[in-house]
């Protein structure tokens, strides 16, 4: 839960640079990313009109089996229109 509320504080601030470095470190430390944590991440680089960095987010998740929901395609398709 902390680091999803990291990647959405991220979010909420347009910080999308350091969202991503925080899924890096998260990797790194083979923490388990769940939907939350994803979609935070997809609404950051959303936000930062950052659609390429979304769409490997949105990849990822399929990778980690992770489920999308609405607000995961939303996010993607909001990013691609941004970009």
């Amino acid at each position: 839960i902390t680091c999803s509320a990291a990647v959405s504080a991220c979010e909420k601030g347009r910080q999308w640079v350091q969202a991503l470095q925080l899924f890096r470190e998260m990797s790194e430390g083979d923490v388990e990313m769940n939907i939350m944590t994803y979609n935070a991440g997809i609404s950051a680089c959303e936000k930062g009109g950052q659609w390429i960095h979304a769409l490997q987010l949105f990849r990822d998740m399929v990778v980690s089996r992770v489920e999308r929901d609405t607000m995961t395609y939303n996010a993607g398709v909001s990013a691609c229109e941004k970009g």
